[in-house]
């Protein structure tokens, strides 16, 4: 009996060896995408202490970490992850996956590749990401939820693994404010809102501060992103105003960024079309009179002020001038829409930035 309970020991010591796991926070490695990186909250967007104006639902998305990515260096054969959640969203339209889970990705041969994605489980139950990798270093980019907001992430490697901060990937320091599709709503997974995959196809740092249908050119809003040390711009401004916000906020709020960042370009895009306006009368009316808004006062804005641009996004609804309808919702696109929104995209903007040394 006593040798049974022997040889049970040691095959749990040699199973809890096999699998042991070394774990470092999130933010002792680096972070990138965060537009402020000195939140007390290192997994939050704003510090809502400092900046205020926020509704109380506005208060709770710029605290949540979509777009922020951890990118680190590791030769352990297996990544896991486990969470301390301040709450992890339910939502219905964003998977699990996406708007409380992770999405990582390894570089290979230049390129950044999907490596695993995975479900933030309760607080503090690990997930793995990948496993039964080959020896070697990897290079690693992990992207947080969406919609949820961490008190601690820690991730986890093999013990006899190094576990090291990457320098950070990508480059320069490019705001982008925009709405839920900025935010990344629908996206199956974290790393395919549409800035996220800009980033990946440009080496650009866009940091994400999408807000869910709350991309209404707000003055609180302008006041908290003039203060970031960024180098330009990017807006999904017209997404979620209607045409007579659009009209009476857009110039105000252009002249409250600039008078803090001159010089600093100011990207306007385009918003989508969205399928809901197929057969909805008024639906079709609402978003067709803020997408003429948007031209009209763009047109007078893009020679009212120096360094301001607006460009659009071309490629959600054809291919090949063939209709596509990359609805999720009828309001949000697929994965593959926001990588046609971000692909749409490259060209013009990248072009604009190469003006001012953004490269």
């Amino acid at each position: 009996m006593k040798k049974s309970l022997l040889l049970i020991a040691s095959l749990a010591l040699c199973c809890s060896s096999a699998f042991a796991r070394q774990y470092k926070e999130a933010c002792d490695l680096t972070l990138v995408g965060k537009l402020f990186p000195d939140t007390p909250n290192p997994y939050h967007r704003v510090d809502t202490v400092v900046y205020k104006g926020f509704t109380k639902g506005e208060n709770k998305q710029v605290r949540q970490s979509s777009g922020i990515a951890v990118a680190f260096r590791t030769n352990s054969k297996f990544i896991s992850v486990k969470t301390n959640f301040k709450y992890a969203s339910r939502g219905s339209n964003t998977n699990a996956f996406a708007s409380r889970g992770y999405d990582l990705y390894i570089k290979d041969n230049g390129v950044w590749r999907w490596a695993g994605s995975g479900e933030g489980k309760d607080t503090n139950k690990e997930i793995t990401l990948v496993k039964n990798m080959a020896s070697g270093e990897k290079e690693c980019l992990m992207y947080l939820p969406i919609y949820s907001e961490e008190n601690s992430i820690q991730v986890g490697v093999a013990d006899e693994a190094f576990l090291e901060p990457l320098e950070n990937p990508f480059h320069h320091r490019i705001c982008v404010f925009g709405s839920s599709y900025t935010q990344g709503s629908c996206t199956s997974r974290s790393g395919m809102a549409w800035p996220s995959q800009f980033s990946r196809m440009t080496g650009l740092q866009m940091l994400n501060l999408g807000c869910s249908g709350n991309s209404k050119l707000q003055s609180y809003f302008a006041d908290c992103i003039k203060c970031a040390d960024v180098d330009a711009y990017v807006f999904d401004a017209f997404s979620n105003p209607s045409a007579e916000l659009i009209e009476e906020r857009l110039f105000p709020f252009i002249e409250n960024i600039q008078a803090a960042k001159p010089g600093v370009p100011l990207i306007f895009l385009s918003t989508i079309h969205r399928e809901k306006r197929n057969f909805d009368l008024k639906i079709d009316k609402y978003g067709k009179d803020k997408m003429e808004m948007a031209e009209k006062m763009m047109e007078e804005a893009v020679k009212k002020y120096k360094d301001v641009y607006f460009v659009t996004e071309t490629a959600t609804a054809t291919i090949d001038g063939a209709f596509y309808e990359p609805t999720v919702d009828g309001t949000h696109p697929d994965n593959y829409g926001y990588y046609l929104w971000a692909k749409s995209i490259v060209e013009p903007v990248t072009k604009i930035l190469k003006n001012y040394g953004i490269k």
